[in-house]
């Protein structure tokens, strides 16, 4: 799995939990819904920790809670 996968697992995961959809994480986060639907979009490559930050606070998180989690556990290295 790389991290863009993992990234969109994590999400998926925790709006799944809160019971959000995409646009209602867009309106808490204080983003708009295309961006957060970016974010899903695997030929996007990057997605900045920025982003991240505003979508965790959107869900009432810190950093550290979103990315402890299994689904980063043991990720590969990225070359490219």
């Amino acid at each position: 799995m790389s991290v863009k996968e993992a990234v969109i697992s994590r999400i998926d995961e925790l709006c799944l939990e809160k019971g959000l959809a995409v646009n209602k994480l867009a309106n808490l986060s204080g983003i708009t819904p295309s961006t957060v639907y970016s974010v899903f979009d695997l030929d996007r490559k990057d997605v900045g920790i920025v982003l991240i930050k505003k979508i965790c606070d959107g869900l009432e998180i810190s950093l550290k809670d979103f990315f402890c989690s299994e689904i980063f556990d043991g990720l590969d290295q990225e070359l490219i």
